[in-house]
């Protein structure tokens, strides 16, 4: 394993993080359990998990996406094409694929918030190491299954997911993304503090 595979990993997690991050910036609004509890008396989800923080954070994670697709398509032809970017199969595929890995992303959230409620643990508190890892897995396993359809209905001659991802980029996301994630949600944390502590002023 070399550097290159580091770098097509993190290139392809782009998008997931820009989704997942996105969905608690510009979240807000009608949740999508509408407030409703499950049979043990707990949330279904809970109010961190809207219908905006959905849609706005799949569409912005694609956005980003489909910047990365244009620059790949220029690096391919440059020297730096040995690398080996993906441009997400370019359009109109590409909009399938970023879909996949963004949408994937928040629905893999939004399951194990579900699964979150059911043990006791409320919003906001921290379920190591599945806090971390699940919009990654939904990530990975939505864009597996979109790819497999690509492939088995023929509008792909290739299997993309099979192509960009291995077994090693899938490991060092695993090891790197909790990382990334516990840091992400202290410097949030001590914003949103901070934005607190000036309104009371």
């Amino acid at each position: 394993m070399d550097y290159t595979v580091i770098v097509q990993a993190f290139w392809i997690v782009i998008p997931i993080y820009v989704a997942n991050a996105s969905a608690v910036i510009v979240g807000g609004g009608s949740p999508i359990d509408f407030g409703k509890t499950w049979k043990d008396g707990h949330r279904v989800l809970g109010d961190g998990k809207t219908w905006r923080g959905l849609f706005a954070g799949t569409f912005l994670g694609m956005t980003a996406g489909f910047g990365l697709a244009v620059a790949a398509s220029y690096l391919a032809t440059s020297e730096y094409g040995f690398l080996g970017l993906t441009n997400f199969e370019g359009f109109p595929l590409m909009i399938l694929i970023l879909f996949s890995l963004c949408f994937g992303a928040l629905l893999g959230d939004v399951i194990e918030s579900f699964f979150k409620r059911r043990i006791g643990k409320d919003r906001g508190q921290d379920w190591i190491p599945f806090d971390q890892l699940d919009f990654l897995v939904g990530a990975l396993l939505f864009s597996l299954m979109v790819s497999e359809l690509l492939y088995v209905v023929h509008l792909t001659n290739t299997h993309w997911f099979f192509l960009h991802i291995t077994i090693w980029h899938i490991l060092i996301l695993l090891v790197v993304t909790p990382f990334i994630h516990i840091t992400a949600n202290v410097l949030f944390r001590k914003i949103k503090k901070k934005q607190a502590k000036n309104l009371r002023v």
